[in-house]
């Protein structure tokens, strides 16, 4: 339906008998003028309702609107805004008293089909035209095109029916139709509306300014998007100046508003830009200020609000004269960006702070504690809770200032602050955990030393004085104070009495496997537990159970260093006993009392014992009797016979020697020295505490046979001098 011709009279009167006449009426619209007040026929089509229903009865007419030049805005979309504004037209229209309240489905079946562009998509267009036309072949058949097809005619009375109606039509006088000079300034204005926004679209300034802003922010931004836009306004304004005013400025305000939505896209963007400088900015100066050393929360106020005034200039730089568009969503956008990266800046601040602090509470305990499990003493835990207390106290001091810079609310202090006790806490619990783990190795350290050393540390001789018994018990009972000390964590100060109950179960009178296997057999052994009366679970390092399991593996591996020190016991009375036993004596006094008148009557005997006395002597001191027989007495004999006759013959050559005034072959002397040294050193056995009391007994025979034979000795310095003299 087209307001097209001079005569608006004739306009009306035709579309009213249209409406009047047919089943269906095609209203051809273009697709941009959905929604427009005078191009979309609405004012014609208020008016010819409104005179439809005062003139004739109802009778169903189909309204099939045709849009033509569809874009890419999809039917769906299309369709229900234009119902609407027919609903509108039809609500607004004066009805009479009989159809105040008709609906507008009484009158009218509205349809909406689109076709596409014919000078784009000329295939497309004419197959939609060919299944519009059959829609019309085969509008009377149910579901068709046409209505109710209430009030139809024969074809014989057609002539005389439309007469009549184009009477009706034609004698009404009160049909208000826009005048002819809306119709053409609604037409032509919309015309320069269209070729102005065009010609926007292909500009080269705004084209350039669309790419810049692409790429970057843009400087002057806004002033340089207005004035292209004043351009074009002028030049619509210039060319609509003789056209009717209101539908003149109803057309700018459309080409400006489509203007807009080109051109709004560009301004989100160089929004966006603004908004990522602003944070980059804002990151930038944080970092500074926190290299500087200036308090974290103040320092995020004081970069936070001169980035949001920076934005905010930028976003009047942007703005368009023309619009009003609210950047207040960027500039939230930015807001909680600067939130998020300030909280995550904190968060790694907070981290590396406790992470530090953490690091050193564990500096601060680890070998301090560490030093306190070796020495495993009564007061072990009271000296661990009062290190935990004064490393916890003095970490907390300087933690909590660090803090106060990032303004926490009150919840989050207390519960850092709470974190690192705890972590103090777990610190020591490790440790003990971990001494836990080693605790036999200690104890049998712990052993080793107190039953090696006596009292001021120095390594104890077995000599036969010392009470081994007394040692053992008291190495087992410092031993065993250590594995009081790591059976549980006590940080609480609570007391228990796991110390006694080791000590009366494990110490009194376990020195035998026997005795402890008669003490597991104990029905009311309170060691044969998986807990401790007074300690929790949680506090637990090593269950009753396992204290006496550990008790046991001590004692055997420990029991070989006892039976060792006992043997060495033994053996050095042994080595020091050279003596006969009394009643011997008295027998080879009684048996020898003869020989010994003998020895008595012919004193020529006495000087062949002495000589013999003296040759013994000083083959006993040659061969070092006792330190060969050390090693057992089967060695020593195989050593002695191997070496008696050598050494038999190099000391009578040397009082030959001697006699002749001529000292022995030093080379000689020398090589049966090496040769007994070679022999003992593969026969010697590597038992510490026989070494120690044999070389003793050398030491003393040596100095013995040096004693016994001064003349030797003084005849070697002689030689001695003499040499150096020459």
């Amino acid at each position: 339906m087209e307001e097209r011709g001079d005569d608006t009279t004739f306009e009306k009167q035709s579309a009213l008998f249209a409406l009047a006449v047919a089943d269906v009426v095609l209203i051809n619209m273009w697709c941009h003028d959905i929604g427009r007040e005078q191009a979309a026929n609405k004012p014609l089509l208020k008016t010819v309702f409104q005179v439809m229903m005062r003139l004739f009865s109802p009778r169903k007419t189909t309204l099939l609107f045709v849009i033509r030049d569809k874009t890419k805005t999809p039917l769906e979309y299309l369709e229900p805004i234009l119902r609407e504004d027919i609903q509108k037209i039809w609500d607004g229209v004066r009805k009479p008293q009989a159809h105040k309240d008709t609906p507008l489905s009484e009158f009218f079946n509205v349809e909406v089909t689109a076709l596409p562009s014919y000078e784009e998509k000329e295939e497309q267009f004419k197959d939609q035209v060919a299944q519009l036309r059959q829609q019309f072949f085969h509008s009377i058949s149910p579901g068709g095109l046409a209505g109710d097809r209430r009030g139809v005619v024969p074809a014989s009375g057609f002539s005389y029916s439309a007469q009549q109606i184009w009477k009706v039509i034609k004698e009404n006088k009160d049909l208000d139709l826009p005048a002819h000079k809306v119709m053409v300034a609604t037409v032509r204005c919309e015309e320069i509306a269209n070729e102005k926004f065009s010609s926007l679209m292909i500009n080269e300034d705004w084209r350039a300014l669309e790419h810049e802003v692409h790429e970057d922010a843009v400087r002057n931004f806004g002033r340089r998007l207005s004035s292209i836009l004043d351009d074009f306004l002028s030049e619509y304004d210039a060319e609509s100046v003789f056209f009717e005013e209101n539908v003149r400025s109803l057309k700018r305000q459309q080409f400006l508003s489509k203007a807009l939505q080109l051109v709004h896209p560009a301004f989100i963007s160089q929004l966006g830009h603004l908004r990522d400088k602003s944070l980059e900015a804002f990151k930038t100066q944080l970092e500074q200020s926190l290299r500087r050393g200036e308090a974290f929360a103040a320092s995020v106020r004081k970069c936070a609000d001169s980035t949001i005034i920076e934005f905010d200039k930028g976003c009047s730089d942007a703005a368009v004269r023309h619009a009003n568009w609210d950047a207040s969503k960027v500039r939230d956008k930015l807001h909680r960006d600067i939130e998020a990266h300030a909280s995550s800046v904190r968060n790694d601040k907070l981290s590396n702070l406790k992470a530090a602090y953490e690091k050193q509470i564990t500096s601060a305990l680890a070998e301090p504690i560490e030093s306190l499990f070796e020495v495993g003493g009564s007061d072990t835990w009271a000296s661990i809770r009062k290190l935990l207390k004064r490393e916890t106290d003095v970490a907390i001091s300087c933690f909590s200032p660090a803090l106060s810079g990032f303004e926490l609310d009150q919840d989050t202090f207390d519960r850092m602050m709470q974190n690192l006790k705890d972590y103090a806490r777990s610190v020591v619990e490790k440790k003990a955990r971990e001494e836990a783990g080693k605790v036999l190795m200690r104890m049998k350290d712990r052993f080793n030393t107190v039953f090696s050393h006596d009292s001021d540390s120095m390594p104890r001789l077995w000599t036969g004085k010392e009470d081994i018994r007394s040692i053992t018990k008291e190495s087992r009972s410092e031993s065993l104070k250590l594995l009081s000390v790591v059976a549980a964590i006590r940080l609480d100060e609570k007391p228990d009495r796991i110390e006694s109950i080791l000590f009366s179960r494990l110490l009194e009178g376990t020195f035998s496997i026997s005795s402890r296997d008669r003490d597991l057999g104990d029905s009311g052994d309170p060691l044969a537990s998986s807990s401790w009366e007074e300690v929790s679970r949680e506090n637990t390092l090593l269950t009753p159970v396992q204290c006496k399991s550990l008790w046991r593996q001590f004692m055997a591996e420990t029991e070989y260093t006892v039976t060792q020190a006992i043997s060495a016991q033994e053996a050095y009375r042994q080595s020091n006993n050279w003596l006969p036993p009394a009643w011997a004596i008295m027998a080879m006094i009684v048996l020898g009392f003869n020989e010994f008148m003998l020895l008595l009557r012919n004193p020529l005997y006495l000087l062949v014992l002495f000589v013999v006395y003296l040759l013994g002597k000083a083959l006993w001191v040659q061969m070092n009797i006792p330190g060969e027989f050390r090693n057992g007495i089967l060695v020593g004999l195989i050593s002695i016979s191997s070496r008696f006759l050598p050494t038999f013959a190099d000391l009578l050559q040397r009082l030959a020697a001697e006699a002749q005034g001529n000292p022995a072959p030093e080379a000689s002397r020398t090589t049966h020295h090496v040769a007994s040294q070679s022999f003992r050193s593969q026969v010697n056995s590597p038992n510490p505490v026989s070494s120690s009391v044999s070389s003793s007994s050398n030491i003393s025979t040596e100095n013995d046979f040096e004693y016994m034979s001064p003349q030797l000795t003084h005849r070697r310095v002689t030689q001695m001098e003499q040499e150096e003299s020459s």
